[in-house]
């Protein structure tokens, strides 16, 4: 199809109903035959995904949302596309559920949270319009979902400015209750140009004052925070948010923007502090994600879900009119106070046919498999002694693919996208290294689909995850080494099951 050539902001900020009818089916068609459509992620029916949003459990189903353009594969006018789901990995499309229809949110809803009040689901967002000067201006929303699905905008924000002192840099609230009370937290940037977690807090969302700064560092975090989220696991807060323009000698990063953490002793609200916070950690050691959503789910569970794609960065899936997608549903655990992410239980159910996996490493590449269909799981687990290299997407001649580089016996990791399909990014950077424990057993759990690979290490204690985008013959899965063994499984993976 002919795709748009410039996107002018009058395009980009066209209402969906003006657009050609024909143009989206076509769009659409497009997507659906990408050799680099997903199998089992989240991705857009056509045009951009980005920040997964509202994730939720309501009226005996999973919720989640996430803000979406689907006319191209640019950062034109958002709303939200709802999906739900009975056991966190077959998402049913249920189409757009909060569109840029109001005074309040007619340049796009962004990104925002959702919390069980009574017998709806409420959703917070924030909206964002242009004055004819083409100024922002952000506003706090409520929509309300009742149990029939339907939703109703508040005509009002419940936050309508942000506080003084504050830019109209302020967005993504998150909802959540603590001691008996409502809680919002909201990224923020001071006029200085920092960038700052807000407070509020009441008995009600509708009835809410503003508490302060939260209090979890004293260093800067950069010229904006994104996407806070507090969470709490077995009664430890461990705060997730996206600092922008963070320094990187206070935490080593690559990617454009990090997305971090950090963990604390307690959420203190009369000091309006998290204590004894701990130093501030990379959620994901790879290249792609950013603006995790958690929540503390009904059941126990700390869930969270990843934009795996990042804002001001040009994919190769963008000429097919669609970009990004979403990580698999992680369960976040501590154990001796680190953050452990791990697939979701639920995630088993995917698999199909196992394959066992043993040997003894070599110098001379071995095929695990020579030929896949880019849509697998595989878990090894190595001899504390191991050091070798696994490579994905790979093609015959292992002239490219990717390369999962593990030296168990000196403790590093390296993931290199250098050769694996198509280059895209290289300005930040085609490796990622880091380190983990010396001279233990390594595990590794791997998750291939076509176009992502999320790579679990050491049952969660670091993840990384990469986009990368093959090209044909580039299914294959070898492993070389000069020491160690390894042994473990291939499961093929079945598709969503879906509408």
């Amino acid at each position: 199809m002919n795709t748009i050539k410039e996107w002018t902001d009058e395009l980009r900020y066209t209402p969906y109903h003006q657009w050609d009818q024909q143009y989206q089916k076509q769009l659409i068609k497009t997507v659906r035959n990408s050799p680099w459509h997903l199998n089992y992620h989240i991705q857009p029916e056509s045009g951009l995904l980005n920040d997964p949003n509202g994730f939720s459990y309501f009226n005996g189903k999973w919720y989640l949302f996430y803000q979406a353009y689907p006319m191209g594969a640019v950062h034109g006018v958002k709303s939200w596309y709802q999906l739900t789901s009975e056991n966190l990995i077959d998402w049913q499309p249920e189409g757009f559920a909060l569109l840029p229809d109001s005074s309040y949110d007619s340049h796009g809803v962004y990104s925002g949270s959702g919390i069980v009040v009574d017998d709806e689901l409420v959703l917070a967002y924030t909206g964002n319009v242009r004055d004819e000067n083409w100024q922002r201006q952000s506003y706090q929303m409520l929509a309300y979902m009742n149990q029939q699905g339907e939703i109703t905008k508040s005509d009002q924000p419940f936050i309508p400015t942000p506080p003084k002192g504050y830019t109209h840099e302020f967005r993504d609230p998150q909802v959540f209750t603590y001691g008996g009370d409502y809680w919002v937290l909201i990224g923020a940037q001071r006029e200085n140009l920092e960038g700052v977690v807000l407070a509020y807090a009441g008995e009600s969302l509708e009835a809410l004052e503003f508490k302060g700064e939260l209090n979890f560092t004293d260093q800067s975090m950069g010229f904006m925070v994104e996407c806070p989220n507090l969470v709490f696991i077995d009664g430890t807060p461990v705060l997730l948010f996206c600092p922008q323009g963070l320094d990187s000698k206070l935490n080593p990063y690559q990617n454009i923007y990090p997305n971090t953490y950090i963990t604390a002793d307690t959420f203190d609200t009369e000091q309006l502090a998290l204590t004894n916070p701990s130093q501030l950690q990379n959620l994901d050691e790879g290249f792609d994600v950013y603006a995790t959503q958690a929540f503390n789910a009904p059941d126990g569970r700390a869930l969270a879900v990843s934009w795996i794609g990042l804002p001001e960065i040009e994919y190769p899936s963008d000429q097919e009119g669609w970009a990004h997608c979403l990580s698999i549903i992680k369960e976040l655990k501590l154990k001796n106070g680190q953050l452990y992410q791990v697939p979701v239980a639920e995630q088993a159910e995917l698999r199909q046919e196992e394959q066992a996996l043993a040997g003894t490493l070599s110098p001379q590449a071995a095929p695990l498999l020579e030929e896949t269909d880019n849509s697998y799981e595989i878990m090894l687990d190595l001899s504390a002694d191991s050091q070798g290299k696994l490579h994905l997407f790979a093609d015959k001649e292992l002239n490219h693919s990717l390369v999962i580089d593990f030296d168990a016996k000196n403790g590093m990791i390296k993931v290199d996208r250098s050769n694996a399909g198509i280059s895209f990014a290289e300005g930040y950077g085609t490796t990622r290294s880091f380190s983990i424990e010396k001279q233990q057993a390594l595990n590794l759990r791997i998750f291939v689909d076509h176009s992502v690979c999320e790579i679990f290490i050491n049952d969660g204690q670091k993840v990384a995850t990469a986009r990368v985008f093959p090209q044909e013959g580039e299914t294959g899965l070898f492993i070389e080494g000069s020491n160690g063994t390894y042994s473990g499984s291939y499961w093929r993976l079945r598709k969503m099951k879906n509408k």
